[in-house]
């Protein structure tokens, strides 16, 4: 039942909106229907001037946009899908320019997730650098999974907390392994759910 309810979350998603290149402002990124959940200021490409992230939200989809200073406006450099539905506002921070979304997605079973993104000068795109993933019960019914990947070099730690009969959690050895590095950016970016679902992203 937990494979399904994760797989249907994946497929619901959909395609990001047609959005403008440039705008001269956020509002105009943002589409008929859609609306903005999250919004920072913060430079990414270091050039001394605001950039800015954003999540933008319809009916039934979320999408992550990043936009950089340009001129006198905005302009767009990737927005890349987040799970439609999600169990409060999303929060966006960047420590030394680092674009931090965190994320909470579910029900009585949920996946919180942590992505860390870096401006990368050589493609113009905001590259994935690591992402942190839980898939955990709210209500304490089952075990937790913790999955940690660090994108540049390919380590993983995953560690797994146990469900005692006394409802709390032992926190089990971490199990350290290696993915296959990818270049992924915002576009490319695994779903979370599959990450923890799978673990094999």
């Amino acid at each position: 039942m937990l494979a399904l309810s994760l797989s249907v979350a994946a497929i619901s998603q959909a395609a990001p909106p047609s959005l403008p290149t440039r705008a001269d402002a956020l509002p105009l990124f943002v589409p008929k229907g859609f609306s903005i959940e999250a919004q920072l200021d913060a430079d990414f490409d270091k050039d001394g001037k605001d950039d800015v992230a954003a999540v933008i939200k319809g009916e039934d989809e979320r999408f992550l946009l990043v936009a950089i200073s340009e001129g006198k406006g905005l302009r767009r450099i990737g927005v890349g899908e987040l799970e439609p539905y999600s169990l409060g506002e999303a929060q966006l921070t960047a420590p030394k320019g680092v674009l931090i979304v965190e994320d909470l997605t579910g029900g009585t079973t949920a996946v919180s997730s942590l992505y860390r993104y870096r401006y990368e000068a050589s493609t113009d795109r905001m590259r994935l650098i690591g992402d942190d993933v839980e898939l955990y019960s709210r209500t304490n019914q089952h075990d937790s999974t913790k999955i940690s990947s660090n994108r540049l070099t390919g380590d993983r730690v995953t560690t797994i907390s146990k469900l005692t009969d006394a409802g709390d959690y032992r926190v089990m050895n971490p199990k350290r392994s290696k993915i296959k590095v990818d270049n992924l950016y915002l576009e490319t970016a695994p779903d979370p759910s599959e990450t923890v679902g799978m673990g094999d992203n």
